[in-house]
Protein backbone atom coordinates (compact mmCIF):
# COMPACT_ATOMS: atom_id res chain seq x y z
CA UNK A 1 0.00 0.00 0.00
CA UNK A 2 1.20 3.98 -0.75
CA UNK A 3 2.82 6.28 1.99
CA UNK A 4 -0.82 8.48 0.47
CA UNK A 5 -3.22 5.36 0.77
CA UNK A 6 -1.76 4.40 4.66
CA UNK A 7 -2.33 8.19 5.39
CA UNK A 8 -6.27 8.33 3.89
CA UNK A 9 -6.68 4.24 5.75
CA UNK A 10 -5.60 5.84 9.10
CA UNK A 11 -7.72 9.57 8.41
CA UNK A 12 -10.90 7.20 7.62
CA UNK A 13 -10.36 3.97 10.04
CA UNK A 14 -9.86 6.85 12.98
CA UNK A 15 -13.38 8.41 12.02
CA UNK A 16 -14.92 5.24 11.83
CA UNK A 17 -13.24 4.21 15.22
CA UNK A 18 -14.43 7.35 16.82
CA UNK A 19 -18.02 6.97 15.78
CA UNK A 20 -18.28 3.08 16.29
CA UNK A 21 -17.26 4.36 19.71
CA UNK A 22 -20.03 7.09 20.07
CA UNK A 23 -23.02 4.68 18.69
CA UNK A 24 -21.90 2.15 20.87
CA UNK A 25 -22.13 4.15 23.94
CA UNK A 26 -25.84 5.62 22.57
CA UNK A 27 -26.91 1.71 22.01
CA UNK A 28 -26.11 0.21 25.37
CA UNK A 29 -27.44 3.08 27.34
CA UNK A 30 -30.73 2.34 25.15
CA UNK A 31 -30.11 -1.37 25.76
CA UNK A 32 -29.30 -1.59 29.95
CA UNK A 33 -32.90 0.86 30.09
CA UNK A 34 -34.87 -1.67 27.99
CA UNK A 35 -33.37 -4.45 29.95
CA UNK A 36 -33.85 -2.73 33.27
CA UNK A 37 -37.26 -1.94 32.25
CA UNK A 38 -38.54 -5.91 31.56
CA UNK A 39 -36.41 -6.75 34.76
CA UNK A 40 -38.92 -4.36 36.43
CA UNK A 41 -42.08 -6.02 35.01
CA UNK A 42 -40.37 -9.99 35.67
CA UNK A 43 -39.64 -10.54 32.05
CA UNK A 44 -35.87 -11.09 32.66
CA UNK A 45 -34.81 -12.47 35.67
CA UNK A 46 -31.87 -9.69 37.57
CA UNK A 47 -29.12 -12.21 37.27
CA UNK A 48 -29.46 -12.13 33.54
CA UNK A 49 -28.66 -8.67 32.89
CA UNK A 50 -24.98 -8.39 31.68
CA UNK A 51 -24.97 -11.64 29.97
CA UNK A 52 -28.35 -10.53 28.00
CA UNK A 53 -26.03 -7.14 27.21
CA UNK A 54 -23.57 -9.23 25.82
CA UNK A 55 -25.94 -11.21 23.85
CA UNK A 56 -28.12 -8.24 22.80
CA UNK A 57 -24.67 -6.29 21.89
CA UNK A 58 -24.32 -8.83 19.14
CA UNK A 59 -27.50 -8.17 17.97
CA UNK A 60 -26.94 -4.45 17.23
CA UNK A 61 -23.99 -5.19 15.25
CA UNK A 62 -25.68 -5.10 11.28
CA UNK A 63 -27.07 -1.62 11.95
CA UNK A 64 -24.14 -0.35 14.13
CA UNK A 65 -21.04 -0.98 11.60
CA UNK A 66 -22.87 0.37 9.04
CA UNK A 67 -23.89 4.01 10.07
CA UNK A 68 -20.06 4.18 11.93
CA UNK A 69 -18.85 2.94 8.47
CA UNK A 70 -20.47 5.93 6.70
CA UNK A 71 -20.39 8.71 9.17
CA UNK A 72 -16.30 7.47 9.24
CA UNK A 73 -16.10 7.63 5.49
CA UNK A 74 -18.09 11.26 5.24
CA UNK A 75 -15.93 12.39 8.36
CA UNK A 76 -12.85 11.31 7.28
CA UNK A 77 -12.93 12.45 3.83
CA UNK A 78 -14.98 16.00 4.56
CA UNK A 79 -11.59 16.84 7.17
CA UNK A 80 -8.95 16.21 3.94
CA UNK A 81 -11.91 18.24 1.39
CA UNK A 82 -11.97 21.12 4.25
CA UNK A 83 -8.13 21.31 5.07
CA UNK A 84 -7.42 21.41 1.43
CA UNK A 85 -6.04 18.26 1.57
CA UNK A 86 -7.94 16.62 -1.22
CA UNK A 87 -7.13 19.99 -3.32
CA UNK A 88 -3.10 19.45 -2.99
CA UNK A 89 -3.95 15.61 -4.11
CA UNK A 90 -6.01 16.36 -7.25
CA UNK A 91 -3.23 19.13 -8.09
CA UNK A 92 -0.48 16.19 -8.17
CA UNK A 93 -3.07 13.95 -10.05
CA UNK A 94 -5.34 12.17 -7.77
CA UNK A 95 -8.57 11.89 -7.41
CA UNK A 96 -11.17 10.43 -5.16
CA UNK A 97 -10.90 7.33 -7.77
CA UNK A 98 -7.19 7.20 -7.07
CA UNK A 99 -7.95 6.43 -3.42
CA UNK A 100 -10.10 3.49 -3.77
CA UNK A 101 -7.16 1.27 -2.37
CA UNK A 102 -7.10 3.07 1.18
CA UNK A 103 -10.98 3.22 1.09
CA UNK A 104 -11.62 -0.62 0.58
CA UNK A 105 -8.80 -1.40 2.95
CA UNK A 106 -11.78 -0.24 5.97
CA UNK A 107 -14.84 -0.86 3.59
CA UNK A 108 -14.37 -4.46 2.42
CA UNK A 109 -13.42 -5.84 6.33
CA UNK A 110 -16.06 -4.06 7.88
CA UNK A 111 -18.68 -5.74 5.73
CA UNK A 112 -17.34 -8.83 6.23
CA UNK A 113 -17.73 -8.38 9.94
CA UNK A 114 -21.27 -7.06 8.94
CA UNK A 115 -22.09 -9.96 7.08
CA UNK A 116 -20.72 -12.48 10.20
CA UNK A 117 -22.62 -10.96 12.39
CA UNK A 118 -25.87 -10.49 10.77
CA UNK A 119 -25.87 -13.85 8.97
CA UNK A 120 -24.46 -15.99 11.63
CA UNK A 121 -23.66 -14.68 15.13
CA UNK A 122 -26.73 -12.34 15.48
CA UNK A 123 -29.13 -15.40 15.30
CA UNK A 124 -27.37 -17.71 17.55
CA UNK A 125 -27.26 -15.44 19.90
CA UNK A 126 -30.56 -14.34 19.63
CA UNK A 127 -31.20 -18.18 20.66
CA UNK A 128 -28.91 -18.50 23.40
CA UNK A 129 -30.65 -15.18 25.22
CA UNK A 130 -34.31 -17.04 24.58
CA UNK A 131 -32.77 -20.29 25.99
CA UNK A 132 -30.95 -18.90 29.11
CA UNK A 133 -34.19 -16.79 30.00
CA UNK A 134 -36.28 -20.20 29.43
CA UNK A 135 -33.83 -21.94 32.00
CA UNK A 136 -34.03 -19.22 34.30
CA UNK A 137 -38.09 -19.27 34.56
CA UNK A 138 -37.33 -22.97 35.68
CA UNK A 139 -35.78 -21.65 38.98
CA UNK A 140 -36.90 -19.76 41.96
CA UNK A 141 -34.53 -17.06 41.41
CA UNK A 142 -36.47 -15.84 38.13
CA UNK A 143 -38.58 -13.92 40.68
CA UNK A 144 -36.18 -12.67 42.74
CA UNK A 145 -36.14 -14.97 45.72
CA UNK A 146 -32.72 -15.24 47.75
CA UNK A 147 -32.46 -16.84 51.09
CA UNK A 148 -32.59 -14.79 54.28
CA UNK A 149 -34.18 -11.68 52.55
CA UNK A 150 -37.97 -10.86 52.40
CA UNK A 151 -39.51 -10.55 48.90
CA UNK A 152 -42.69 -9.53 47.49
CA UNK A 153 -43.91 -11.63 45.10
CA UNK A 154 -44.12 -9.94 41.70
CA UNK A 155 -48.42 -9.46 40.63
CA UNK A 156 -49.90 -10.59 44.03
CA UNK A 157 -50.08 -8.81 47.19
CA UNK A 158 -47.79 -10.87 49.28
CA UNK A 159 -44.10 -11.39 51.00
CA UNK A 160 -41.94 -14.57 51.52
CA UNK A 161 -39.04 -15.80 52.69
CA UNK A 162 -36.71 -18.29 52.59
CA UNK A 163 -33.95 -19.56 54.87
CA UNK A 164 -32.60 -21.89 52.78
CA UNK A 165 -32.05 -21.96 48.65
CA UNK A 166 -30.27 -24.78 46.83
CA UNK A 167 -27.62 -23.52 44.37
CA UNK A 168 -30.11 -23.84 41.19
CA UNK A 169 -33.03 -22.40 42.59
CA UNK A 170 -35.61 -25.46 42.46
CA UNK A 171 -35.38 -26.71 46.42
CA UNK A 172 -35.89 -25.00 49.29
CA UNK A 173 -36.34 -25.20 52.93
CA UNK A 174 -37.59 -22.76 56.02
CA UNK A 175 -40.46 -21.08 53.98
CA UNK A 176 -42.64 -18.67 55.59
CA UNK A 177 -45.70 -16.47 53.38
CA UNK A 178 -47.83 -13.60 54.07
CA UNK A 179 -50.45 -12.94 51.82
CA UNK A 180 -52.94 -10.30 52.23
CA UNK A 181 -56.91 -10.54 49.99
CA UNK A 182 -59.97 -8.81 50.71
CA UNK A 183 -59.03 -8.11 54.18
CA UNK A 184 -57.92 -11.51 55.19
CA UNK A 185 -54.51 -12.21 55.90
CA UNK A 186 -52.96 -15.68 54.80
CA UNK A 187 -49.68 -17.54 56.83
CA UNK A 188 -47.87 -20.05 55.32
CA UNK A 189 -45.25 -22.04 56.61
CA UNK A 190 -43.18 -24.97 55.47
CA UNK A 191 -40.27 -26.71 56.89
CA UNK A 192 -39.27 -27.10 53.36
CA UNK A 193 -40.36 -27.23 49.37
CA UNK A 194 -39.05 -27.36 45.81
CA UNK A 195 -40.28 -25.51 43.18
CA UNK A 196 -41.90 -28.01 39.76
CA UNK A 197 -43.94 -27.04 36.33
CA UNK A 198 -47.01 -29.16 36.13
CA UNK A 199 -47.55 -31.48 33.26
CA UNK A 200 -47.78 -29.21 30.38
CA UNK A 201 -45.00 -27.01 31.84
CA UNK A 202 -47.37 -23.81 31.59
CA UNK A 203 -47.24 -23.59 35.16
CA UNK A 204 -45.08 -23.32 38.16
CA UNK A 205 -45.96 -24.38 41.82
CA UNK A 206 -43.98 -24.50 44.62
CA UNK A 207 -44.86 -27.84 47.04
CA UNK A 208 -44.28 -27.29 50.69
CA UNK A 209 -43.90 -29.65 53.08
CA UNK A 210 -44.58 -30.57 56.61
CA UNK A 211 -46.29 -26.75 57.07
CA UNK A 212 -49.07 -24.41 58.92
CA UNK A 213 -51.53 -22.55 57.46
CA UNK A 214 -53.05 -19.55 59.32
CA UNK A 215 -56.09 -17.62 57.98
CA UNK A 216 -58.21 -15.27 58.87
CA UNK A 217 -59.68 -11.90 59.68
CA UNK A 218 -57.34 -9.98 61.60
CA UNK A 219 -60.47 -7.59 62.80
CA UNK A 220 -62.73 -10.05 63.56
CA UNK A 221 -60.08 -12.60 65.57
CA UNK A 222 -61.68 -15.13 63.31
CA UNK A 223 -58.31 -17.73 62.34
CA UNK A 224 -58.56 -21.08 61.34
CA UNK A 225 -55.26 -23.17 61.17
CA UNK A 226 -54.02 -26.07 59.44
CA UNK A 227 -51.45 -28.59 59.59
CA UNK A 228 -50.47 -29.91 56.37
CA UNK A 229 -48.49 -32.61 55.01
CA UNK A 230 -47.93 -31.13 51.38
CA UNK A 231 -49.47 -27.99 50.15
CA UNK A 232 -49.08 -26.75 46.66
CA UNK A 233 -49.03 -22.71 45.97
CA UNK A 234 -49.17 -21.51 42.32
CA UNK A 235 -46.51 -19.12 41.46
CA UNK A 236 -47.37 -16.01 40.13
CA UNK A 237 -46.58 -16.18 35.82
CA UNK A 238 -44.43 -13.66 35.30
CA UNK A 239 -44.58 -11.47 31.88
CA UNK A 240 -43.04 -13.25 28.68
CA UNK A 241 -40.45 -11.38 27.59
CA UNK A 242 -40.62 -10.29 23.88
CA UNK A 243 -38.66 -12.94 21.68
CA UNK A 244 -39.07 -11.08 18.36
CA UNK A 245 -40.03 -12.39 15.37
CA UNK A 246 -39.75 -16.56 15.32
CA UNK A 247 -37.63 -16.16 11.52
CA UNK A 248 -35.22 -13.90 13.33
CA UNK A 249 -33.85 -17.27 15.25
CA UNK A 250 -33.70 -19.47 12.29
CA UNK A 251 -30.23 -20.76 10.60
CA UNK A 252 -29.17 -19.36 7.71
CA UNK A 253 -29.44 -22.86 6.07
CA UNK A 254 -33.41 -23.11 7.58
CA UNK A 255 -33.98 -19.80 6.11
CA UNK A 256 -32.57 -20.67 2.47
CA UNK A 257 -34.64 -24.15 2.60
CA UNK A 258 -37.89 -22.33 3.35
CA UNK A 259 -40.02 -21.20 0.85
CA UNK A 260 -42.80 -19.13 2.89
CA UNK A 261 -42.51 -15.07 2.27
CA UNK A 262 -41.49 -14.43 6.27
CA UNK A 263 -38.50 -16.93 5.77
CA UNK A 264 -37.88 -14.92 2.34
CA UNK A 265 -38.50 -11.42 3.56
CA UNK A 266 -36.00 -12.29 6.82
CA UNK A 267 -33.46 -13.60 4.44
CA UNK A 268 -32.99 -10.70 2.58
CA UNK A 269 -32.90 -8.79 5.15
CA UNK A 270 -29.69 -10.44 6.88
CA UNK A 271 -28.17 -9.90 3.20
CA UNK A 272 -29.08 -6.68 3.34
CA UNK A 273 -26.55 -5.41 6.00
CA UNK A 274 -23.32 -6.14 4.63
CA UNK A 275 -24.83 -4.93 0.86
CA UNK A 276 -25.81 -1.52 3.04
CA UNK A 277 -22.30 -1.35 4.25
CA UNK A 278 -20.67 -1.49 0.40
CA UNK A 279 -23.26 1.09 -0.37
CA UNK A 280 -23.16 3.62 2.19
CA UNK A 281 -19.12 3.82 1.66
CA UNK A 282 -20.36 4.51 -2.38
CA UNK A 283 -22.86 7.06 -1.35
CA UNK A 284 -20.42 8.74 1.27
CA UNK A 285 -17.66 9.77 -1.74
CA UNK A 286 -20.07 12.20 -3.38
CA UNK A 287 -21.48 13.42 0.20
CA UNK A 288 -18.40 13.87 1.74
CA UNK A 289 -16.96 16.53 -0.83
CA UNK A 290 -17.01 19.96 1.16
CA UNK A 291 -15.92 23.45 0.17
CA UNK A 292 -12.93 24.85 2.71
CA UNK A 293 -15.51 27.35 4.03
CA UNK A 294 -18.29 25.11 4.37
CA UNK A 295 -19.84 24.23 8.02
CA UNK A 296 -18.28 21.60 9.30
CA UNK A 297 -20.71 19.31 9.78
CA UNK A 298 -23.29 20.97 7.02
CA UNK A 299 -23.50 18.03 4.71
CA UNK A 300 -23.62 16.02 7.68
CA UNK A 301 -27.43 16.20 8.31
CA UNK A 302 -28.02 15.38 4.84
CA UNK A 303 -26.34 12.28 5.07
CA UNK A 304 -28.15 11.03 8.08
CA UNK A 305 -31.39 11.78 6.13
CA UNK A 306 -30.16 9.77 3.23
CA UNK A 307 -29.64 7.15 5.97
CA UNK A 308 -32.90 6.90 7.68
CA UNK A 309 -35.10 7.03 4.17
CA UNK A 310 -32.69 3.92 2.94
CA UNK A 311 -32.94 2.36 6.22
CA UNK A 312 -36.74 2.96 6.11
CA UNK A 313 -36.80 1.73 3.16
CA UNK A 314 -35.55 -1.51 3.38
CA UNK A 315 -37.95 -1.97 6.30
CA UNK A 316 -40.86 -1.69 4.34
CA UNK A 317 -39.43 -3.48 2.03
CA UNK A 318 -39.06 -6.59 4.00
CA UNK A 319 -42.95 -5.81 4.94
CA UNK A 320 -43.75 -5.86 1.75
CA UNK A 321 -42.40 -9.47 0.98
CA UNK A 322 -42.98 -10.62 4.58
CA UNK A 323 -46.85 -10.42 3.15
CA UNK A 324 -46.54 -11.38 0.00
CA UNK A 325 -46.64 -7.94 -1.83
CA UNK A 326 -42.74 -8.03 -3.10
CA UNK A 327 -41.86 -11.72 -4.68
CA UNK A 328 -39.01 -13.37 -2.95
CA UNK A 329 -37.26 -13.53 -6.47
CA UNK A 330 -37.15 -9.34 -6.38
CA UNK A 331 -36.62 -9.42 -2.45
CA UNK A 332 -34.37 -5.57 -1.52
CA UNK A 333 -32.38 -4.96 -4.79
CA UNK A 334 -34.58 -2.83 -6.13
CA UNK A 335 -33.77 -0.74 -2.55
CA UNK A 336 -30.18 -1.23 -3.06
CA UNK A 337 -30.65 -0.46 -6.80
CA UNK A 338 -32.39 2.83 -6.08
CA UNK A 339 -29.33 3.95 -3.90
CA UNK A 340 -26.48 2.48 -6.10
CA UNK A 341 -28.07 4.52 -9.00
CA UNK A 342 -28.13 7.79 -6.94
CA UNK A 343 -24.37 7.48 -5.40
CA UNK A 344 -23.43 7.14 -9.22
CA UNK A 345 -25.19 10.15 -10.27
CA UNK A 346 -24.09 12.19 -7.66
CA UNK A 347 -20.57 10.52 -8.15
CA UNK A 348 -21.29 11.58 -12.11
CA UNK A 349 -22.30 15.09 -11.30
CA UNK A 350 -19.26 15.66 -9.23
CA UNK A 351 -17.23 14.53 -11.82
CA UNK A 352 -18.56 16.66 -14.50
CA UNK A 353 -18.84 19.64 -12.64
CA UNK A 354 -14.67 19.52 -11.80
CA UNK A 355 -14.04 19.55 -15.19
CA UNK A 356 -14.95 22.62 -16.55
CA UNK A 357 -12.42 24.22 -13.61
CA UNK A 358 -9.84 21.96 -15.42
CA UNK A 359 -10.45 22.84 -18.49
CA UNK A 360 -9.76 26.69 -17.60
CA UNK A 361 -6.61 25.91 -15.66
CA UNK A 362 -5.51 23.95 -19.15
CA UNK A 363 -6.20 27.40 -20.91
CA UNK A 364 -4.55 29.27 -18.31
CA UNK A 365 -1.47 26.98 -18.55
CA UNK A 366 -1.70 27.81 -22.52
Amino acid sequence: MRRIDRYVWRELAGAFLAATLVLLMVSFSGLFADLLSKIARGKVPAALLMSQVGLRSVDILPLLLPLSLFLGVMLGLGRLYRDSEMSVLAAVGLGIGDLKRSILALALPVALIVGLASLWLSPMAQRAATRMIEEANKSLLVIGLEPGRFVELPGRSAVIYLSDMSEDGSEFRGLFVASERDGRLDVVTARSGELFLEAQGDERYLSLTDGFRVEGDPKALDFRMMRFARNDIRVPDSERAEMGRPESQRTLPVLLAADDPASKAELHWRLAAPIAALLLVLLALPLARTPPRAARYGGLLIALLGYVVYLNALGIGRALIADGTVPGWLGLWWVHAAVAGVAIWLLRRQSRANRPRLRLRAAGAA
